[in-house]
């Protein structure tokens, strides 16, 4: 079984490269199956260590993460050649980041945030299928995300609510 990518494209990347490292999610993306799990998963302990900070500074570092993922997607997507390919996964990092704003602290709020962020990054109900189809370049690469990102958190939210 293969554990990490053979595909060329990746070949061109390098984990040396910060830009590169951060659009891999830190190497998560290099998996040969499932990168976009695996992304999500490797988002999930600094969206842990984020828990302890003030809604305020987490809202912050989600909203810079996301800036500066619009550049980040763009700049590898470019360099590999290869528009939205499954290894740049940033865009799961800050989706998750998204998903988890102002969750309750709590191995089971973090399961049930990763499993609606996953869900609707999987299975892109309108309009995150479109945007996905339609929009091009980093913002391309980070838009359906960041959607899939604040259906989940409305989700999330409206479970916490009700439960």
């Amino acid at each position: 079984m293969k554990f990490i990518s053979t595909d060329p494209a990746v070949h061109k990347l390098s984990l040396k490269n910060p830009v590169h490292f951060l659009a891999l999610g830190f190497g998560s993306g290099l998996a040969a199956k499932a990168p976009g799990t695996f992304g999500t998963l490797a988002a999930v302990p600094l969206v842990y260590l984020m828990s302890f900070l003030s809604l305020e500074l987490f809202i912050a570092i989600t909203v810079i993460s996301t800036l500066i993922g619009f550049y980040i997607c763009d700049k590898a997507a470019t360099d590999m050649g290869v528009h939205d390919h499954g290894a740049i996964v940033w865009d799961e990092v800050a989706g998750l980041m998204i998903t988890m704003i102002a969750a309750p602290a709590g191995l089971v709020w973090m399961v049930v945030g990763f499993a609606l962020f996953r869900f609707f990054d999987i299975l892109k109900p309108w309009p995150i299928r479109w945007l996905d189809a339609k929009v091009h370049g980093g913002f391309g690469i980070m838009i359906d995300d960041v959607l899939a990102g604040i259906f989940s958190l409305i989700c999330l939210q409206l479970l916490v609510y009700f439960l």
